[in-house]
């Protein structure tokens, strides 16, 4: 399955507890459909002590989000938009549909 959210794309979560949330995309799992949003989905996970943290304790972490409940927002409009795909001066290039302009 093609893939049509990026590391670095500003999204916003469309789908379940966190819905209506805006962030950028830190990693994308291509195996699993699954993306990372900075700031959203946070999760507390138990950390045993260790040498970077002696302390240990409960710290919040980001969770990964299927790409499914993922939109891209477009930075002219600051909308939610679809992607295309067309080949532009020799290249093909990721576009958005509500305002035509290359990503």
């Amino acid at each position: 399955m093609k893939l049509k959210i990026k590391t670095g794309d500003t999204v916003r979560i469309v789908a379940g507890d966190h819905k209506g949330t805006e962030g950028k995309v830190m990693s994308v799992d291509r195996e699993k459909n699954k993306a990372i949003v900075e700031g959203a989905n946070l999760v507390s996970k138990h950390q045993k002590p260790s040498a970077q943290n002696p302390q240990g304790g409960i710290v919040k972490k980001e969770a990964p989000i299927h790409i499914s409940n993922l939109a891209l927002i477009d930075a002219k409009t600051g909308e939610t938009t679809r992607v295309g795909y067309e080949e532009r001066d020799g290249k093909k290039v990721r576009f958005s549909k509500k305002s035509n302009e290359v990503i």
